[in-house]
């Protein structure tokens, strides 16, 4: 009688897990893509994945120099590089802040009449400034010094400052050579064209890390279910369909790539910042650009002038570069506000009003247009927006002044 009892307790254990199974395997379905093969191919293209390692930058020798990079990092941080001695670099574009200031417009020696958008991953850029007016990154950083709203001192005074500071003095001369002579024009700007040059090196360090919406991306690529905390909600899921497609936000137009920008030139109606002010954007940006005697092809640079062809071909004279500026990376958006070239719209919620309300441009005329997005929608899309806020990929001292 035992052994039966024992045989039936046995079959009887047998064929609940059996059936536990079965529920089990009921209840919770294979995880299914819910992205067509197209769809997919948009979302790889848009995954930090698929940022290209960084090129070496022709303009700058310097570039890749660790050295370099280490001098840069303290120039960033140093207030000694300002006429009142309280403006760094790294007053507008403070780590803490995905290296923005946090203002809508940037207060250095005075107050300017820009926002400052971030400097991660501004490595990758071709132009610099909201309207393009600087074509290296390591001349964006010199007129920022020369800017009497921002650091106001001139190259004369530069090369002064650190020829009275030995411990700037000595790191200059380690990597670049002797410091010119007062009087010098042309050494002067040499050495002031390397102070940009150092800033430069370091800040090609200062790149976007993998955020949620690349984990998402790079798992489904991978074929396989996100990770709980990678996984998008519904909300998320919708904004991000709402941003990939074409009849509804027409957002790819011109965020696109892993950086979520095509480098391009954009009139969105943007009110400058007084009413009587019209003004010309990248079509007077690229005039200057091009007059500009730190630009790639000038005597500062360290490229040939074959490898200048952005410079050489830009656009310079299409009535749609009237009152066009740069168009920003979405990337790490939550805390990098408030947004537009002049600060004006303090919260993504605001952004996504700018979008319905549909402003008219005071100089040019505005490229956007009605969308078919509904309220729901548009909340939707910044709720995708969120997932693009990541770490910044860069060296720990890097995200710190030196020394600490």
């Amino acid at each position: 009688m035992a052994l039966q009892a024992a045989k039936r307790f046995m079959w009887m254990s047998a064929v609940l897990l059996a059936a536990g199974s079965a529920v089990a395997q009921y209840s919770v379905p294979a995880f299914k893509n819910p992205w067509t093969a197209e769809q997919m191919e948009i979302l790889r293209s848009l995954s930090i994945s698929s940022l290209p390692k960084l090129r070496p930058d022709p303009t700058n020798k310097y570039a890749d120099n660790p050295r370099a990079a280490d001098f840069g990092h303290r120039l960033f941080f140093d207030t000694r590089l300002s006429s009142n001695g309280k403006v760094a670099c790294a007053t507008c574009h403070e780590p803490e802040r995905d290296f923005t200031d946090g203002k809508p417009l940037s207060v250095g020696v005075g107050v300017t009449t820009r926002n400052a958008p971030t400097v991660i991953g501004a490595a990758y850029n071709f132009w610099f400034f909201w309207d393009g007016r600087k074509d290296t990154l390591w001349s964006q950083a010199l007129a920022s010094i020369e800017n009497p709203l921002e650091h106001n001192m001139t190259r004369d005074q530069i090369v002064e400052v650190i020829r009275k500071n030995s411990d700037l003095a000595q790191e200059y001369v380690a990597i670049f050579g002797k410091l010119p002579e007062a009087g010098d024009t042309d050494g002067i700007n040499r050495a002031f064209a390397n102070v940009g040059k150092a800033i430069a090196a370091y800040e090609r360090h200062l790149l976007p890390g993998r955020a949620k919406f690349d984990r998402y991306v790079d798992a489904l690529a991978a074929g396989r279910e996100p990770a709980k905390a990678d996984m998008l909600s519904l909300d998320e899921s919708e904004g991000l369909r709402v941003f990939i497609t074409d009849q509804q936000g027409r957002c790819l137009r011109c965020h696109n790539g892993p950086l979520f920008t095509n480098q391009h030139f954009h009139n969105i109606g943007v009110v400058d910042p007084e009413p009587h002010e019209r003004e010309a954007g990248r079509i007077a940006g690229i005039e200057q650009a091009r007059a500009d005697e730190f630009n790639c092809t000038g005597k500062y640079s360290d490229a040939q002038p074959a490898q200048c062809s952005e410079l050489q071909h830009a656009r310079s004279k299409s009535p749609e570069l009237m009152g066009a500026f740069k168009v920003p990376t979405l990337r790490n958006l939550p805390k990098t506000a408030p947004y537009m070239r002049i600060g004006n719209r303090r919260a993504l919620e605001d952004v996504m009003w700018h979008y319905r309300t549909l402003p008219t441009a005071r100089a040019g005329k505005s490229e956007l247009v009605n969308f078919s997005i509904t309220g729901t929608e548009f909340d939707q899309l910044e709720a995708f927006l969120r997932t693009l806020e990541g770490p910044i990929a860069a060296p720990a001292k890097y995200l710190r002044p030196p020394g600490k």
